[in-house]
């Protein structure tokens, strides 16, 4: 694999300044461009190693603190190995930040995520790709949708809330996205039950998205993340099989 150097840049906003970290090949050299939107558990050691791994396979990596607003990254202090169920106190420091993470301001921030990416020496001209994990695969969805002239492939892995009833769920932006799409969806996710997933397969469908949606069998809420109660390694090593599949197509 390709060694990579990574640092933390800080991103001009509408509403202040997001940390995140930036990783590339050493050479410096022009690489397509992917903004990787973290899980709640926000820019840590598991996030910055899947974006120097990214990195490695030939790409610049952006992963930027989705929770700026609060704080730079690390906003919640974190174990070295999280259990929510042992620790519920960390997704009740968490769940506030989310709520206010609405849609318009995680859409204005994604504007300035692309236009740091599209400034970079170390990113090649043209569309970028997007990933997320957890609630960061509904802002991977939601960025295809309403920047589509400017990302070419979207992917999502363990995203929950992706097709609700609700007036400004993910899935309605799908007749804006002219990007490749994929999710992997857990199997075992009480925050994406089956009704969505349905859901979301025809919104793509009926709007002529090329996309590929599967469900990882036996795969619980989280399943990529190393450092957490949830990984499953196998569903991990899936993603990325997955994840390398659409860039390599894409670019």
């Amino acid at each position: 694999m390709t060694a990579v150097q990574g640092t933390t840049v800080d991103i001009p906003t509408g509403d202040g300044t997001a940390d995140a970290w930036l990783t590339h090949p050493v050479d410096g050299a022009p690489r397509p461009g992917v903004l990787l939107y973290m899980d709640a558990f926000g820019v840590r050691p598991r996030l910055r190693e899947m974006a120097d791994r990214l990195a490695a396979a030939g790409y610049t990596v952006l992963v930027p603190n989705l929770f700026h607003r609060h704080g730079r990254a690390p906003v919640v202090e974190l174990p070295g190995f999280i259990d929510p169920g042992a620790r519920p106190e960390i997704f009740e420091r968490l769940r506030p930040m989310m709520r206010q993470l609405t849609p318009e301001r995680a859409m204005r921030d994604a504007d300035a995520y692309l236009r740091r990416l599209a400034a970079c020496p170390a990113v090649a001209d043209g569309p970028v790709a997007v990933t997320g994990y957890c609630m960061g695969a509904a802002l991977s969805l939601r960025t295809a949708g309403t920047y589509p002239d400017r990302v070419a492939a979207a992917a999502g892995f363990h995203g929950g809330r992706l097709a609700t009833d609700t007036p400004d769920s993910p899935h309605l932006v799908a007749g804006r996205i002219t990007a490749e799409v994929y999710f992997g969806h857990a199997d075992r996710d009480h925050s994406l039950p089956g009704e969505q997933i349905e859901r979301l397969e025809r919104a793509l469908t009926e709007a002529g998205v090329r996309h590929r949606c599967e469900v990882y069998p036996g795969a619980g809420h989280g399943y990529t993340q190393s450092d957490t109660a949830a990984y499953d390694k196998e569903a991990d090593e899936r993603h990325w099989a997955a994840l390398l599949d659409l860039l390599a197509r894409t670019f």
